[in-house]
Protein backbone atom coordinates (compact mmCIF):
# COMPACT_ATOMS: atom_id res chain seq x y z
CA UNK A 1 0.00 0.00 0.00
CA UNK A 2 0.98 3.47 -0.52
CA UNK A 3 0.11 6.16 1.45
CA UNK A 4 -0.23 9.96 0.61
CA UNK A 5 0.19 12.46 3.88
CA UNK A 6 -0.74 16.21 3.74
CA UNK A 7 -1.75 19.15 5.24
CA UNK A 8 -5.33 18.75 3.83
CA UNK A 9 -7.54 17.60 0.91
CA UNK A 10 -10.39 19.33 -1.08
CA UNK A 11 -13.74 17.58 -0.20
CA UNK A 12 -14.59 18.99 -3.89
CA UNK A 13 -18.36 18.56 -3.03
CA UNK A 14 -18.52 19.98 0.30
CA UNK A 15 -16.05 22.55 -1.08
CA UNK A 16 -13.49 22.58 2.22
CA UNK A 17 -10.50 21.44 2.90
CA UNK A 18 -10.02 18.19 4.92
CA UNK A 19 -7.30 18.27 7.45
CA UNK A 20 -4.44 16.79 7.77
CA UNK A 21 -4.99 14.84 4.27
CA UNK A 22 -4.15 11.27 3.83
CA UNK A 23 -4.89 8.68 0.77
CA UNK A 24 -4.08 5.11 0.50
CA UNK A 25 -3.96 3.46 -2.75
CA UNK A 26 -3.10 0.18 -4.06
CA UNK A 27 -2.78 -0.42 -7.82
CA UNK A 28 -4.21 2.43 -9.40
CA UNK A 29 -7.13 2.94 -6.82
CA UNK A 30 -7.78 4.66 -3.72
CA UNK A 31 -8.34 2.19 -1.27
CA UNK A 32 -9.03 4.64 2.02
CA UNK A 33 -9.18 8.24 2.88
CA UNK A 34 -7.94 9.18 6.57
CA UNK A 35 -5.78 7.58 8.96
CA UNK A 36 -6.52 4.05 9.10
CA UNK A 37 -8.13 2.71 12.17
CA UNK A 38 -7.52 -0.33 14.08
CA UNK A 39 -9.97 -1.72 16.77
CA UNK A 40 -11.46 1.79 16.68
CA UNK A 41 -8.58 3.92 17.05
CA UNK A 42 -6.20 5.71 14.62
CA UNK A 43 -3.05 3.80 13.96
CA UNK A 44 -0.07 4.72 11.59
CA UNK A 45 0.88 3.20 8.32
CA UNK A 46 2.54 -0.52 8.50
CA UNK A 47 6.24 -1.10 7.79
CA UNK A 48 5.47 -2.79 4.00
CA UNK A 49 3.82 0.67 3.06
CA UNK A 50 5.41 3.45 1.20
CA UNK A 51 4.78 6.72 2.71
CA UNK A 52 5.04 9.57 0.42
CA UNK A 53 5.33 13.01 2.58
CA UNK A 54 4.47 15.79 0.66
CA UNK A 55 4.89 18.69 3.97
CA UNK A 56 2.29 20.93 3.43
CA UNK A 57 0.56 20.91 -0.11
CA UNK A 58 -3.17 20.06 -0.60
CA UNK A 59 -4.31 17.10 -2.04
CA UNK A 60 -7.16 17.95 -4.96
CA UNK A 61 -8.23 15.28 -7.84
CA UNK A 62 -6.42 15.38 -11.25
CA UNK A 63 -8.18 18.43 -12.54
CA UNK A 64 -9.96 17.77 -16.14
CA UNK A 65 -9.91 20.28 -19.56
CA UNK A 66 -12.98 19.37 -21.30
CA UNK A 67 -11.35 21.28 -24.41
CA UNK A 68 -8.40 20.81 -25.91
CA UNK A 69 -6.32 20.06 -28.68
CA UNK A 70 -3.27 18.54 -28.89
CA UNK A 71 -2.71 17.58 -32.05
CA UNK A 72 -2.17 21.37 -32.47
CA UNK A 73 0.16 24.06 -31.16
CA UNK A 74 3.45 23.29 -29.10
CA UNK A 75 7.05 23.77 -29.54
CA UNK A 76 8.09 24.05 -33.12
CA UNK A 77 4.63 24.84 -34.76
CA UNK A 78 4.39 27.42 -37.47
CA UNK A 79 1.03 28.98 -36.64
CA UNK A 80 0.73 30.35 -40.13
CA UNK A 81 2.03 27.58 -41.83
CA UNK A 82 0.90 24.55 -39.58
CA UNK A 83 -2.71 23.64 -41.98
CA UNK A 84 -0.17 22.81 -44.92
CA UNK A 85 3.10 22.03 -43.49
CA UNK A 86 2.74 19.76 -40.75
CA UNK A 87 1.78 16.14 -42.06
CA UNK A 88 0.27 13.46 -39.39
CA UNK A 89 3.43 11.78 -37.89
CA UNK A 90 5.14 15.70 -36.97
CA UNK A 91 1.10 16.72 -35.54
CA UNK A 92 1.45 13.34 -33.32
CA UNK A 93 5.04 13.52 -32.35
CA UNK A 94 4.53 17.45 -31.26
CA UNK A 95 1.65 15.78 -29.44
CA UNK A 96 3.63 13.93 -27.67
CA UNK A 97 5.13 17.10 -25.73
CA UNK A 98 1.76 18.57 -25.37
CA UNK A 99 0.42 15.98 -23.85
CA UNK A 100 3.23 15.61 -21.10
CA UNK A 101 2.72 19.36 -20.49
CA UNK A 102 -0.96 19.03 -19.98
CA UNK A 103 -0.53 16.15 -17.22
CA UNK A 104 2.40 17.74 -15.62
CA UNK A 105 0.35 20.80 -15.11
CA UNK A 106 -1.96 18.26 -12.88
CA UNK A 107 -4.60 17.66 -15.98
CA UNK A 108 -5.61 13.87 -15.71
CA UNK A 109 -8.34 13.88 -18.01
CA UNK A 110 -8.67 15.78 -20.88
CA UNK A 111 -11.77 15.79 -24.38
CA UNK A 112 -9.43 16.30 -27.29
CA UNK A 113 -12.31 17.85 -28.75
CA UNK A 114 -12.24 17.62 -32.57
CA UNK A 115 -9.20 17.44 -35.33
CA UNK A 116 -9.70 19.88 -38.16
CA UNK A 117 -6.33 19.08 -40.35
CA UNK A 118 -5.58 16.94 -42.91
CA UNK A 119 -4.91 13.41 -41.68
CA UNK A 120 -5.73 11.19 -44.72
CA UNK A 121 -8.71 10.21 -42.79
CA UNK A 122 -7.02 9.00 -39.54
CA UNK A 123 -7.93 9.79 -35.69
CA UNK A 124 -4.72 11.02 -34.77
CA UNK A 125 -6.71 11.68 -31.52
CA UNK A 126 -7.09 8.03 -30.86
CA UNK A 127 -4.04 6.60 -31.71
CA UNK A 128 -2.44 9.40 -28.61
CA UNK A 129 -4.64 7.98 -26.65
CA UNK A 130 -4.13 4.51 -27.00
CA UNK A 131 -0.46 5.27 -26.34
CA UNK A 132 -1.49 7.12 -23.31
CA UNK A 133 -3.38 4.12 -21.72
CA UNK A 134 -0.46 1.55 -23.16
CA UNK A 135 2.07 3.93 -21.31
CA UNK A 136 4.34 4.05 -24.06
CA UNK A 137 4.29 7.95 -23.73
CA UNK A 138 3.48 10.51 -20.46
CA UNK A 139 -0.05 12.00 -21.07
CA UNK A 140 -3.56 12.68 -19.56
CA UNK A 141 -6.65 10.34 -20.31
CA UNK A 142 -7.61 11.50 -23.32
CA UNK A 143 -11.53 11.27 -24.66
CA UNK A 144 -11.19 11.59 -28.72
CA UNK A 145 -14.03 13.32 -30.70
CA UNK A 146 -11.96 12.26 -33.81
CA UNK A 147 -12.65 14.72 -36.65
CA UNK A 148 -15.12 17.40 -35.45
CA UNK A 149 -17.86 17.83 -38.24
CA UNK A 150 -18.67 20.84 -39.80
CA UNK A 151 -20.05 22.34 -43.11
CA UNK A 152 -18.34 23.66 -46.25
CA UNK A 153 -16.63 27.31 -45.05
CA UNK A 154 -17.65 26.72 -41.35
CA UNK A 155 -16.31 27.95 -38.53
CA UNK A 156 -13.89 24.66 -38.78
CA UNK A 157 -13.40 24.33 -41.70
CA UNK A 158 -9.78 24.79 -42.09
CA UNK A 159 -9.69 26.07 -45.86
CA UNK A 160 -11.49 29.78 -43.92
CA UNK A 161 -8.73 30.44 -41.62
CA UNK A 162 -6.37 31.52 -43.92
CA UNK A 163 -8.86 32.12 -46.75
CA UNK A 164 -7.01 29.69 -49.89
CA UNK A 165 -8.26 29.76 -53.13
CA UNK A 166 -10.41 26.75 -53.85
CA UNK A 167 -8.47 23.25 -53.92
CA UNK A 168 -6.23 23.74 -51.39
CA UNK A 169 -6.32 21.91 -48.43
CA UNK A 170 -10.01 20.58 -49.15
CA UNK A 171 -10.34 18.18 -46.71
CA UNK A 172 -12.55 14.68 -47.47
CA UNK A 173 -15.88 13.81 -45.71
CA UNK A 174 -14.24 11.54 -43.75
CA UNK A 175 -12.24 14.19 -42.08
CA UNK A 176 -15.25 16.13 -41.10
CA UNK A 177 -16.29 18.22 -43.84
CA UNK A 178 -20.05 17.08 -44.63
CA UNK A 179 -22.95 18.66 -46.34
CA UNK A 180 -26.81 17.70 -46.09
CA UNK A 181 -27.72 15.14 -43.77
CA UNK A 182 -26.35 11.78 -46.07
CA UNK A 183 -22.59 13.40 -45.81
CA UNK A 184 -23.49 14.11 -41.60
CA UNK A 185 -24.67 10.88 -41.43
CA UNK A 186 -21.49 9.03 -42.93
CA UNK A 187 -19.09 11.60 -41.54
CA UNK A 188 -20.74 11.02 -37.75
CA UNK A 189 -20.37 7.23 -38.20
CA UNK A 190 -16.49 7.04 -39.58
CA UNK A 191 -15.86 8.98 -36.47
CA UNK A 192 -17.43 6.49 -34.49
CA UNK A 193 -15.91 3.36 -36.25
CA UNK A 194 -12.53 4.53 -35.82
CA UNK A 195 -12.47 5.07 -32.11
CA UNK A 196 -14.20 8.24 -31.46
CA UNK A 197 -16.05 8.61 -28.16
CA UNK A 198 -18.03 12.17 -28.63
CA UNK A 199 -18.72 13.87 -32.10
CA UNK A 200 -17.69 17.61 -31.98
CA UNK A 201 -19.97 19.67 -34.53
CA UNK A 202 -19.22 23.13 -35.64
CA UNK A 203 -22.83 24.87 -35.11
CA UNK A 204 -21.98 28.98 -35.46
CA UNK A 205 -18.82 30.85 -36.65
CA UNK A 206 -16.02 32.06 -33.99
CA UNK A 207 -13.37 34.54 -34.07
CA UNK A 208 -10.96 33.22 -35.69
CA UNK A 209 -12.06 32.19 -39.32
CA UNK A 210 -13.26 34.12 -42.10
CA UNK A 211 -16.59 33.12 -41.53
CA UNK A 212 -18.38 35.91 -41.15
CA UNK A 213 -20.63 36.61 -37.80
CA UNK A 214 -19.63 34.64 -35.17
CA UNK A 215 -22.50 33.70 -33.63
CA UNK A 216 -24.36 32.82 -37.04
CA UNK A 217 -25.69 29.69 -37.03
CA UNK A 218 -23.75 27.11 -39.44
CA UNK A 219 -26.13 24.16 -39.84
CA UNK A 220 -29.53 23.55 -40.04
CA UNK A 221 -31.56 22.39 -37.75
CA UNK A 222 -32.21 19.29 -39.67
CA UNK A 223 -28.23 18.50 -40.10
CA UNK A 224 -27.97 19.28 -36.11
CA UNK A 225 -30.61 16.55 -35.31
CA UNK A 226 -29.44 14.20 -37.65
CA UNK A 227 -25.78 14.44 -35.74
CA UNK A 228 -27.85 13.90 -32.48
CA UNK A 229 -29.33 11.05 -33.59
CA UNK A 230 -26.20 8.98 -35.02
CA UNK A 231 -24.34 9.66 -32.03
CA UNK A 232 -26.97 9.18 -29.21
CA UNK A 233 -27.93 5.78 -30.90
CA UNK A 234 -24.44 5.02 -30.55
CA UNK A 235 -24.25 6.14 -26.85
CA UNK A 236 -21.98 9.51 -27.73
CA UNK A 237 -22.87 12.43 -26.32
CA UNK A 238 -21.83 15.69 -28.61
CA UNK A 239 -20.45 18.91 -28.02
CA UNK A 240 -21.06 22.03 -30.46
CA UNK A 241 -18.99 24.72 -30.81
CA UNK A 242 -21.06 27.69 -30.66
CA UNK A 243 -20.66 31.37 -29.75
CA UNK A 244 -24.05 32.93 -30.84
CA UNK A 245 -27.40 33.38 -28.19
CA UNK A 246 -29.01 31.85 -30.74
CA UNK A 247 -27.44 29.05 -31.97
CA UNK A 248 -27.29 28.18 -29.02
CA UNK A 249 -30.80 27.58 -28.21
CA UNK A 250 -31.20 25.76 -32.04
CA UNK A 251 -28.32 23.50 -30.92
CA UNK A 252 -30.03 23.08 -26.93
CA UNK A 253 -33.21 22.06 -28.78
CA UNK A 254 -32.18 19.99 -31.58
CA UNK A 255 -30.49 17.88 -28.63
CA UNK A 256 -26.43 18.83 -28.25
CA UNK A 257 -25.27 18.12 -24.81
CA UNK A 258 -22.69 20.36 -24.55
CA UNK A 259 -22.14 23.86 -25.76
CA UNK A 260 -18.01 25.22 -25.91
CA UNK A 261 -17.80 28.66 -25.35
CA UNK A 262 -21.24 30.01 -25.45
CA UNK A 263 -19.82 33.41 -24.89
CA UNK A 264 -22.78 35.96 -26.50
CA UNK A 265 -25.86 33.64 -24.90
CA UNK A 266 -28.23 35.58 -23.24
CA UNK A 267 -31.02 34.87 -20.50
CA UNK A 268 -33.27 32.86 -22.72
CA UNK A 269 -30.68 30.53 -23.88
CA UNK A 270 -29.44 30.19 -20.56
CA UNK A 271 -32.37 29.19 -19.63
CA UNK A 272 -32.60 26.06 -21.71
CA UNK A 273 -29.40 25.30 -20.83
CA UNK A 274 -30.60 24.78 -17.05
CA UNK A 275 -33.65 23.29 -18.06
CA UNK A 276 -32.63 20.92 -20.41
CA UNK A 277 -29.72 19.77 -17.76
CA UNK A 278 -27.22 20.76 -20.63
CA UNK A 279 -23.21 21.58 -20.10
CA UNK A 280 -21.43 25.12 -20.86
CA UNK A 281 -17.70 24.57 -21.13
CA UNK A 282 -16.25 27.78 -20.36
CA UNK A 283 -12.78 28.73 -22.17
CA UNK A 284 -13.22 31.94 -20.75
CA UNK A 285 -9.10 32.67 -20.55
CA UNK A 286 -8.64 32.91 -24.26
CA UNK A 287 -10.59 36.17 -24.08
CA UNK A 288 -8.35 37.69 -22.18
CA UNK A 289 -4.81 36.05 -23.42
CA UNK A 290 -5.25 34.87 -27.01
CA UNK A 291 -3.21 37.35 -29.38
CA UNK A 292 -5.08 38.41 -32.00
CA UNK A 293 -3.10 41.47 -32.82
CA UNK A 294 -1.64 39.87 -36.13
CA UNK A 295 -4.93 38.66 -37.48
CA UNK A 296 -6.55 40.51 -40.11
CA UNK A 297 -8.73 43.69 -39.11
CA UNK A 298 -12.29 41.68 -39.30
CA UNK A 299 -11.05 38.66 -36.68
CA UNK A 300 -9.72 41.86 -34.62
CA UNK A 301 -13.19 43.38 -34.56
CA UNK A 302 -15.23 40.03 -34.07
CA UNK A 303 -12.63 39.70 -31.19
CA UNK A 304 -13.08 43.40 -29.73
CA UNK A 305 -16.74 42.95 -29.87
CA UNK A 306 -16.78 38.80 -28.49
CA UNK A 307 -14.56 38.92 -25.77
CA UNK A 308 -16.19 41.25 -23.10
CA UNK A 309 -19.23 39.31 -23.19
CA UNK A 310 -17.29 36.50 -21.99
CA UNK A 311 -17.22 37.62 -19.21
CA UNK A 312 -20.49 38.65 -18.15
CA UNK A 313 -22.16 35.45 -19.90
CA UNK A 314 -20.13 33.25 -17.65
CA UNK A 315 -21.38 34.86 -14.57
CA UNK A 316 -24.55 34.43 -15.72
CA UNK A 317 -24.61 31.00 -16.33
CA UNK A 318 -23.03 30.21 -12.72
CA UNK A 319 -25.43 32.11 -11.43
CA UNK A 320 -28.39 30.35 -13.35
CA UNK A 321 -27.26 26.96 -12.68
CA UNK A 322 -25.93 25.99 -15.86
CA UNK A 323 -23.99 22.81 -15.55
CA UNK A 324 -20.07 24.72 -16.41
CA UNK A 325 -17.21 22.30 -16.78
CA UNK A 326 -13.69 23.66 -17.32
CA UNK A 327 -12.25 24.18 -20.60
CA UNK A 328 -9.13 25.58 -22.08
CA UNK A 329 -9.38 25.28 -26.12
CA UNK A 330 -5.59 24.95 -25.96
CA UNK A 331 -3.69 25.88 -27.78
CA UNK A 332 -5.57 28.72 -28.04
CA UNK A 333 -3.99 29.54 -24.40
CA UNK A 334 -0.80 27.21 -24.57
CA UNK A 335 -0.92 23.64 -23.42
CA UNK A 336 0.33 23.73 -19.84
CA UNK A 337 -0.98 26.56 -18.74
CA UNK A 338 -4.08 24.68 -18.15
CA UNK A 339 -4.99 26.15 -14.65
CA UNK A 340 -4.86 30.08 -15.96
CA UNK A 341 -8.64 29.26 -16.89
CA UNK A 342 -9.20 28.04 -13.45
CA UNK A 343 -7.59 31.55 -12.39
CA UNK A 344 -9.36 33.68 -14.70
CA UNK A 345 -13.04 32.20 -13.69
CA UNK A 346 -12.52 33.22 -10.27
CA UNK A 347 -11.46 36.37 -11.50
CA UNK A 348 -14.28 36.96 -13.08
CA UNK A 349 -16.85 36.38 -10.38
CA UNK A 350 -17.19 32.62 -10.07
CA UNK A 351 -16.15 31.06 -6.58
CA UNK A 352 -13.32 29.34 -5.94
CA UNK A 353 -15.02 25.73 -4.64
CA UNK A 354 -17.48 25.97 -7.96
CA UNK A 355 -14.46 26.18 -10.49
CA UNK A 356 -12.35 23.03 -8.91
CA UNK A 357 -15.99 21.09 -9.10
CA UNK A 358 -15.93 22.40 -12.56
CA UNK A 359 -12.56 21.52 -13.13
CA UNK A 360 -13.55 17.68 -11.94
CA UNK A 361 -16.91 16.29 -10.65
CA UNK A 362 -18.99 18.25 -13.52
CA UNK A 363 -16.18 17.37 -15.96
CA UNK A 364 -16.46 13.72 -14.71
CA UNK A 365 -20.55 13.98 -15.26
CA UNK A 366 -19.97 15.51 -18.80
CA UNK A 367 -17.70 11.99 -19.86
CA UNK A 368 -19.85 10.03 -18.38
CA UNK A 369 -16.82 9.02 -16.11
CA UNK A 370 -17.75 7.64 -12.52
CA UNK A 371 -14.51 6.31 -11.56
CA UNK A 372 -12.44 9.54 -11.26
CA UNK A 373 -13.62 13.43 -10.38
CA UNK A 374 -13.34 13.12 -6.39
CA UNK A 375 -10.85 12.01 -3.62
CA UNK A 376 -13.06 9.15 -2.22
CA UNK A 377 -12.55 5.19 -2.13
CA UNK A 378 -12.59 3.09 -4.82
CA UNK A 379 -11.73 5.62 -7.41
CA UNK A 380 -8.68 6.34 -9.60
CA UNK A 381 -5.92 7.38 -7.96
CA UNK A 382 -5.53 10.52 -9.65
CA UNK A 383 -4.27 13.00 -7.23
CA UNK A 384 -2.60 16.11 -7.33
CA UNK A 385 -0.91 18.67 -4.28
CA UNK A 386 -0.80 22.35 -4.89
CA UNK A 387 1.45 24.62 -2.47
CA UNK A 388 -1.51 25.95 -0.51
CA UNK A 389 -5.45 26.05 -0.16
CA UNK A 390 -7.02 26.91 -3.71
CA UNK A 391 -10.10 27.72 -1.83
CA UNK A 392 -8.41 30.93 -0.56
CA UNK A 393 -5.70 31.26 -3.47
CA UNK A 394 -6.73 30.16 -6.74
CA UNK A 395 -3.66 30.21 -7.78
CA UNK A 396 -1.54 27.70 -6.29
CA UNK A 397 -3.25 25.27 -9.14
CA UNK A 398 -0.43 26.95 -11.18
CA UNK A 399 2.26 25.65 -9.09
CA UNK A 400 1.12 21.70 -8.89
CA UNK A 401 4.07 20.15 -7.02
CA UNK A 402 2.89 16.34 -7.22
CA UNK A 403 1.18 14.36 -9.99
CA UNK A 404 -0.54 10.64 -9.77
CA UNK A 405 -2.51 9.34 -12.20
CA UNK A 406 -3.94 5.55 -11.46
CA UNK A 407 -1.71 5.34 -8.96
CA UNK A 408 1.82 6.11 -10.76
CA UNK A 409 3.51 9.08 -9.98
CA UNK A 410 4.66 11.65 -12.35
CA UNK A 411 5.78 14.59 -10.60
CA UNK A 412 7.25 15.26 -7.17
CA UNK A 413 8.48 18.18 -6.56
CA UNK A 414 8.37 17.79 -2.66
Amino acid sequence: MLTLKAAGLLDVEAGEIVRPGVLHIEGERIVGVGERQAGGTASSPSEDDEVIGLGDSILLPGLMDMEVNLLMGGRGENPGLSQVQDDPPTRVLRAVGNARRTLRAGFTTVRNLGLFVKTGGYLLDVALAKAIDAGWIEGPRVVPAGHAITPTGGHLDPTMFAAFMPGVLELTVEEGIANGVDEIRKAVRYQIKHGAQLIKVCCSGGVMSLTGEAGAQHYSDEELRAIVDEAHRRGLRVAAHTHGAEAVKHAVACGIDCIEHGFLIDDEAIAMLVDNDRFLVSTRRLAEAMDVSRAPAELQAKAAEMFPKARTSIKAAYEAGVKIAVGTDAPAIPHGRNADELVTLVEWGVPAAAVLRAATVTAAELINATDRGRLAEGLLADVIAVPGDPLADITVTRNVNFVMKGGKVYVNKN
